[in-house]
């Protein structure tokens, strides 16, 4: 694998980061800017919405500007909006260089799928894409926490510190490493022309509600973790970290399943283990160690799906693949706030053992959207076969 694809992958690992950062470290932020916890929480939420409208919107400017270009661009962005937030007088400053965070991170996190793909061979294209998720979840599974050490050594104005370091080592490497790209769109993406065709709509709904039915349990998992399963509270974070590896090797199993097989019978497998091992999690409540045997499974597959779907999009429709990857990190995000919205109404209004379940269903029709998709791309080809 060419190594300029790791260098993208730490690019979206050091910006990803910054999404989810507060979450370890929102007392912190809430004291030092004096606001409660709830308002200075809106941080992350602010970061997802801005995320998921600006992908399709940095697609666009690659019709003005070259990737590697707007690549280092966005990453130089990053810098500035972290060193802002470590020197934030009030929350409003700390508002806005959240905005500039997300816009960063959304803009490198699109690039370097796509330059990735462009530097392997088609065959190569899942796994490809696969490092660059590993990225995207290690920068969840284990950037918080180390946030959360730098938090407490140096305070929670060195962690943003300490984002901008790493991601201004990242452009001096990337500045020197990464080619120019030999694309340059000539027109506006083809976003209306993408949802049109009925099997890449599917395919983003796969990703919206196998994501959705992740964060349904995900979002609450350590009082899961103590209140079903029975762990100690001192055990939670060694728990997460397990997890968290299991789900950074499954951004690779993603891309390798789909490679391996094929995008079609991937997009159908992923989902439907998914459901399977989600499912397990309640039926062994009673057995904590085999059910976190299957939770590992479950985190697994729960990152796999992102490679899968996205080398799908671009094998199933070329024409507007570029589209269905921008498209595809909104459908992400739409995901990970639909899921943490159910979830919550379903802890208010049933119980917490019901999170499970609730989060089955979701999956449930991701496996229908699925079928429907690979239903729908064999008509399509039916259909051109008779023409």
């Amino acid at each position: 694998m060419n190594p300029i694809i790791v260098l993208l992958a730490f690019a979206t690992f050091a910006t990803g980061t910054a999404e989810n950062i507060i979450v370890g470290i929102l007392l912190e932020v809430a004291d030092g800017l004096d606001v409660s916890p709830a308002l200075a929480g809106q941080l992350t939420a602010v970061f997802s919405v801005v995320f998921a409208v600006t992908a399709p919107l940095a697609l666009v400017l690659t019709t003005r500007i070259e990737r590697r270009r707007l690549f280092l661009c966005a990453l130089g962005l990053f810098v500035v909006s972290n060193l802002a937030a470590a020197a934030s007088p009030n929350f409003t400053v700390m508002l806005v260089a959240r905005v500039g965070m997300a816009m960063a991170s959304a803009t490198v996190c699109l690039l370097a799928t796509m330059l990735a793909t462009e530097l392997v061979d088609e065959t190569m294209r899942g796994r490809a894409i696969g490092i660059i998720f590993m990225g995207i979840s290690g920068s969840l599974v284990f950037g918080v926490p180390a946030g959360m050490v730098v938090s407490d050594l140096v305070g929670w104005r060195g962690v943003f510190v300490a984002l901008a370091t790493l991601a201004a080592a990242v452009w001096l490497v990337s500045y020197r490493c990464v080619p120019v790209s030999g694309l340059r769109r000539t027109a506006l993406p083809k976003y209306m022309a993408h949802l049109r065709e009925a099997p890449l709509a599917a395919g983003q709904f796969v990703s919206i509600l196998m994501i959705g039915g992740h964060f349904v349990l995900f979002a609450f998992l350590a009082p899961y973790f103590v209140q079903v399963a029975g762990f100690a509270e001192g055990n939670v974070a060694l728990a997460f970290a397990a997890l968290g590896v299991a789900g950074v090797s499954g951004g690779y199993f993603g891309g390798w399943l789909s490679d391996r097989l094929s995008p079609r019978a991937a997009l159908l497998l992923a989902p439907s283990a998914y459901l399977v091992a989600l499912a397990a999690i309640p039926l062994l409540e009673s057995n904590p160690w085999p059910m976190f045997a299957v939770m590992m499974v479950w985190a697994c597959i729960s990152w796999m799906i992102s490679p899968v779907v996205q080398n799908f999009l671009i094998w199933s429709g070329p024409k507007t693949a570029e589209a269905g990857i921008s498209l595809n990190f909104s459908a992400m995000h739409i995901g990970v706030g639909l899921g943490t919205a159910v979830g919550g109404i379903t802890l208010e209004e049933f119980s917490i053992r019901a999170l499970p379940w609730t989060g089955a269903f979701i999956a449930l029709l991701a496996v229908f959207a699925s079928c429907y998709a690979i239903w729908a791309l064999n008509i399509r080809k039916s259909r051109m076969a008779t023409t």
